[in-house]
């Protein structure tokens, strides 16, 4: 028995891929103005290069455009250039065949030199059916320039898989393409409607884009504007027909840079500052990055949906990708990125992940964080009003962004126990320049604001030593803290956490620290008895020199901060006994230590732990027995 192996060809449904292409593909239906308005630029691209060597082809019209139009009464959308058109064969291999991309062709036969000055867009060879979504009817007329009137083409189609073709008269080069639109779709004979969709997808566009002029004022020229739009007599460019970005640095100027900003973030107030940057090699891409002088109000609500920046594939925008070229600790920046090579769907509304996406992403943050550092050096006034507006949504990096974590960390700013007020904030690496002598760590604490930090018990013996404490009060702190756990080479320690280690730094040795204990030993189990389940443990505290008690928790513990924050979340957070450290010289230690009567001395020891409880900002489970204690021992006082 014999076996014949034979290789032939796919084949398809031609009106079913025609089908899928406009009812599938496409997201969006307003697309299909962009896709068509790209196809018109390549169109204009292509006379441009091609009248370099052939001058003749512009026949006295240099003036290359695209002209949009609509007829509200036969419900149409015209859309027509003067570009390079198409000969009746080129019409058949670019239109009538799905898929086949005229400009891919044009690209593969200029040379590399003339690849690199070209903004031609089109690649995938479907962007033209695009039509389809909206319209029930295309017809498209052309004729190649250079060529005679009589070599005109008008192709028509239904979209049903079937296309007529024949050859006519026409007067002016180009290509023109006619929309009968859909049932449904009258938004897009809008005047309106079609300047926005322009001014979104097209605006920079390296030629302009012309629509009828408008009337405003009186409703009743409402059909005079109808006749101006048909006769096309009197045209406005509605685009900016440039990309700032894409001009040289020193050709810009401040007030262009910011206007620039204003336009696309839609911001009144100035930038802060901004970073422009061309690069060419494996991958070409420009970026246009802002940092804004304000935050928004909705700053930490936009986590998971973030906009502002614009990706942009030659001058065409793409859509707002800030999820996809930055990290989620910076989606503050506002600006576009606009790129040469970079992989997306078919229809041009997904990126595409692989190894050059990854490699803008990591680009366009390295910028970011180097015009933070430039203004940490150079400018400290506006990096401090960034830090003011953007700083607790930048410390997300300290956790999240492994890989430059060290920048990030170098770039974090805090309040301590030597600062005057909240507003004066200082660096790790100025903490670290002034470290006390035999100082081994960077000593911070966790609180719910500024002045519950720095009046925190847990700080009097460093205070009384004269060592700073970073104070950490923004509420992202805590987790914060839990993954920044060094810099510099010393550890980060929270004084709030496990036992402080003073003896380097002129604090009692063990010896005297056993003392201490075996002094207290007494009032230790009292405390022990009377508090029963309520802690973990009570011992005597290095922290203390004037209080009477503060609560703590073991080093690996989760802090008192964080364990608020979860729960405030709705997380379910296992119930943590707290560590009672106590100072057995303070007035009312001492007193709960001789206090005879039960009931008082009971009251005085959960007084104790509700006051140490308070500052540490930890609700109590019963403020009103709270308040009865407190009245019950100002009613005994003498």
């Amino acid at each position: 028995m014999t076996t014949t192996t034979e290789t032939r060809k796919f084949e398809a449904e031609t009106a079913q891929v025609l089908h899928l292409v406009t009812h599938s593909l496409y997201s969006h239906k307003e697309i299909f103005l962009r896709e068509l308005i790209s196809n018109a630029a390549d169109a204009c691209d292509k006379l441009r290069f091609e009248a370099i060597g052939k001058p003749d082809l512009l026949g006295g019209d240099g003036n290359l455009r695209i002209d949009i139009g609509f007829d509200k009464d036969a419900r149409t959308i015209t859309i027509h250039d003067n570009g390079i058109g198409m000969t009746r064969d080129e019409v058949v291999a670019n239109i009538g065949t799905i898929a086949s991309s005229g400009t891919r062709k044009f690209l593969e036969a200029l040379s590399a030199e003339q690849k690199a000055d070209a903004n031609l867009i089109g690649q995938f060879g479907v962007g033209f059916y695009s039509a389809f979504v909206v319209a029930d009817k295309v017809t498209l007329v052309s004729r190649k320039a250079g060529a005679d009137a009589s070599d005109g083409v008008r192709w028509e189609s239904e979209g049903t898989g079937e296309y007529t073709l024949e050859t006519i008269e026409e007067a002016q080069r180009g290509t023109t393409i006619t929309l009968h639109l859909k049932s449904g779709e009258d938004e897009f004979l809008q005047s309106w409607q079609l300047r926005s969709l322009i001014a979104r997808y097209s605006d920079h566009i390296g030629f302009p884009i012309r629509m009828p002029k408008e009337k405003f004022g009186d409703t009743s020229d409402e059909k005079d504007q109808d006749a101006d739009a048909k006769a096309g007599d009197s045209w406005e460019v509605v685009n900016q027909a440039s990309a700032l970005w894409t001009r040289p640095k020193g050709e810009l100027t401040d007030e262009e840079y910011q206007n620039f900003y204003k336009h696309i973030s839609h911001d009144y107030s100035d930038a802060l500052a901004w970073t422009h940057n061309r690069v060419e090699g494996t991958q070409n891409f420009t970026s246009l990055l802002y940092l804004p002088s304000k935050a928004p109000f909705d700053m930490l609500m936009g986590r998971d949906e973030r906009k502002g920046l614009k990706l942009y594939v030659k001058r065409v925008f793409i859509m707002d990708a800030a999820e996809q070229l930055l990290p989620a600790y910076l989606r503050f920046v506002r600006g576009v990125v606009d790129s040469d090579d970079l992989p997306l769907n078919v229809s041009r509304e997904i990126l595409q992940q692989n190894r050059n996406l990854d490699k803008l992403r990591a680009a366009c943050t390295k910028r970011v964080l180097d015009l933070l550092d430039k203004l940490a050096k150079d400018e400290p006034e506006k990096f401090a009003t960034f830090w003011k507006e953007f700083g607790t949504t930048f410390k997300e990096g300290a956790a999240e962004d492994f890989a430059n974590k060290e920048r990030i960390a170098k770039l974090l700013r805090f309040a301590s126990t030597k600062s005057e007020s909240d507003a004066q904030i200082v660096s790790l690496d100025d903490y670290i320049g002034r470290m006390a002598e035999g100082q081994d760590a960077i000593y911070y604490i966790t609180a719910n604001g500024y002045a519950a930090a720095k009046g925190s018990p847990q700080l009097e013996a460093l205070n009384a030593r004269g060592i700073e404490v970073l104070l950490m009060v923004d509420r992202i702190d805590d987790w914060m803290s839990s993954y920044l756990t060094e810099y510099g080479g010393k550890k980060l320690r929270n004084v709030g956490k496990g036992d402080l280690d003073l003896g380097k730094l002129g604090g009692a040795d063990d010896g005297a620290r056993k003392q201490a204990e075996a002094a207290a030993e007494g009032i230790l189990k009292k405390l022990k008895d009377l508090l029963g389940e309520r802690v973990r443990d009570v011992r005597v505290s290095e922290r203390l020199t004037e209080s009477p008690a503060c609560v703590v928790v073991d080093d690996h513990d989760m802090g008192l901060a964080m364990q608020r924050l979860l729960r405030q979340a709705g997380h379910d957070v296992p119930s943590s006994k707290p560590i009672l450290e106590i100072n057995p010289h303070h007035v009312l230690v001492q007193r709960l230590e001789h206090e005879a009567d039960a009931a008082r001395a009971s009251d005085l020891a959960q007084l104790l732990l509700d006051q140490a409880q308070l500052l540490e900002g930890v609700a109590l489970d019963d403020p009103a027995a709270y308040v009865r204690r407190v009245n019950s021992l100002l009613s005994a006082a003498p």
